[in-house]
């Protein structure tokens, strides 16, 4: 697994933001490709998908999706990696947006899907996203 965090979120968590406060609201994007070596670094591949991000009530160290993200496939491709933004959404690069990149797949990866495969039009919907803080 490949979960990268910005320079800003992991400031942003160091001061007095939690994640649901600065997450909740923001866009999780789906695109092609490898995931950038940074979260800091500007987006690569092509955008498939944009799904607004809410997040439920944090509890035993965890917080999850609220309620299904949804959005549509835009743009045909094979899902290689996604970027969470936060509120602001900020593209680019940037040393101090909030943000979090991983990668996907249809197993074992950050965020799986049952096809990476996207079709142009078709519903996507990601049902289950949890975030866990370590208790060390």
């Amino acid at each position: 697994m490949a979960l990268r965090l910005s320079t800003g979120l992991r400031n942003a968590l160091l001061g007095t933001n939690g994640w649901k406060g600065l997450m909740s609201g923001g866009k999780l994007t789906i695109w092609t490709g490898g995931q950038p070596a940074s979260a800091d670094y500007a987006e690569t591949g092509s955008k498939l998908a944009e799904l607004t991000a809410t997040f439920g009530t944090a509890a035993d160290g965890s917080i999850t999706v609220a309620a299904s993200w949804s959005g549509t496939v835009a743009v045909a491709g094979i899902a290689g990696w996604f970027r969470l933004y936060g509120t602001a959404g900020t593209t680019g690069s940037s040393a101090t947006e909030v943000r979090l990149d991983g990668n996907c797949g249809v197993s074992g990866a950050d965020l799986n899907f049952t096809n990476s495969s996207l079709r142009l039009g078709a519903a996507l919907t990601c049902d289950e996203f949890t975030i866990t803080e370590p208790a060390s």
